[in-house]
């Protein structure tokens, strides 16, 4: 009987033998289960993410999504915590991926060419600044008004407490206080967005 059909994550024939050692075997992936309750819970914020990532091209940010959920389906170990909770790691992969794209398009017009060592990519990466910029504006967007345009003016802007008060038409108490407020408020939307700081 030749050929054996090996289903979905299963495995034919011994697995040990004498003097064999064991086989690594077929990594473990994601039930299916569990991976569709992770995409119903956060396909459409990664797709709205990486449209604007991609300018709109809807057919790059589509197969960028599905490369982002065939990673967490090969990596159920890096969602242990349940789908409710995935979606800064998925974040975080879906923004690795839309950088290697980037950085793959850029590459492939000087393949033939005589790159010279300056041509290569800095080590500040400008597509990771741009991807991050951009996932950056849209956890501030996420937050009131009044918090987002401290946050502009203080930390994007690089404004004093005074000149933001100026800017704002608040005085520098109140500057300082949104500030405070809106710092809090922030990092929760960051964790969701895969930004959290270290």
């Amino acid at each position: 009987m030749g050929t054996h059909d090996h289903g979905c994550g299963g495995t034919v024939g011994d697995r040990t033998g004498p003097g064999v050692p064991p086989a690594a075997g077929p990594r473990p992936t994601m039930d299916r289960d569990t991976l569709v309750e992770l995409h119903r819970l956060h396909a459409s914020a990664l797709f709205r993410a990486l449209l604007r990532l991609t300018s709109g091209d809807r057919g790059r940010a589509e197969d960028m999504l599905q490369e982002t959920f065939l990673r967490a389906w090969q990596n159920p170990q890096a969602l242990t915590r349940g789908p409710e909770h995935g979606r800064p790691w998925l974040f975080t992969v879906a923004r690795r991926i839309a950088i290697d794209h980037f950085r793959a398009q850029s590459a492939r017009p000087k393949e033939l060419g005589d790159e010279t060592p300056e041509d290569r990519a800095a080590p500040n990466d400008p597509y990771e600044e741009v991807v991050i910029a951009h996932a950056v504006d849209d956890a501030l967007a996420e937050l009131p008004r009044h918090h987002r345009e401290v946050l502009v003016e203080l930390h994007l802007n690089d404004r004093s407490t005074v000149d933001a008060a100026g800017v704002l038409g608040i005085p520098p108490g109140t500057v300082k206080s949104r500030n405070f407020y809106a710092v809090r408020a922030l990092r929760p939307v960051l964790e969701r967005h895969g930004l959290a700081p270290e």
